[in-house]
């Protein structure tokens, strides 16, 4: 039930110069008119968008969907109500996952905004100060900002759908000190 907000997502996917995406949509049955604004959006993307709506089993659950619909390298989370923060974020992560093959995964900084004013920031997350040894602090990269290769998530799992609320942290957790991926910090808002 996004139709507040995910024209605000379309709009920020559109404007990525980098056009090598493919634009996966989980839709967990919405009620609204959320499934008519993406039926509307669906042609200004060509034949790069996919989507489904369904019942799922709530957001970690929709996520894993997304990913198992993934036919691309990289994998990266740009929930409903997110947008990126220029038109320059794809290209960006796109450059440094060529630049750096033996990478598994980039993250940078986000900001969050009030539904009321998006153009106000409210909250800076800066993921500069990220090491691996901080997450047994509870201190994770924003999460909104991390690209994996989709080889990586194969290897090690997907969301635990057991984590109502932490799926995001433990997956983190698992993947960055658990399974020791190798990381690169972007110094760019996306």
């Amino acid at each position: 039930n996004s139709e507040k907000t995910i024209k605000a997502t379309f709009q920020s996917v559109l404007s990525q110069r980098y056009e090598q995406i493919e634009y996966i949509v989980v839709d967990g049955a919405s009620t609204d008119q959320t499934i008519s604004i993406i039926k509307k959006y669906e042609p200004l993307f060509g034949n790069r968008l996919k989507w489904i709506s369904e019942p799922d089993k709530g957001l970690y659950d929709a996520l894993n969907k997304g990913i198992q619909m993934a036919t691309g390298e990289i994998v990266g989370i740009l929930n409903s109500d997110d947008f990126f923060t220029n038109n320059d974020i794809l290209g960006k992560v796109a450059e440094a996952f060529i630049a750096n093959k033996d990478i598994d995964a980039i993250y940078g900084d986000v900001h969050f905004v009030n539904s009321d004013n998006l153009d106000k920031c409210v909250r800076y997350y800066s993921s500069k100060v990220f090491k691996r040894e901080l997450m047994r602090m509870g201190f994770v990269p924003a999460h909104p900002s991390f690209y994996i290769r989709k080889e990586c998530l194969d290897k090690y799992d997907y969301y635990k759908t057991d984590y109502k609320i932490a799926a995001d942290f433990e997956f983190l957790l698992r993947l960055i000190y658990k399974h020791n991926i190798k990381t690169l910090y972007l110094p760019i808002d996306m």
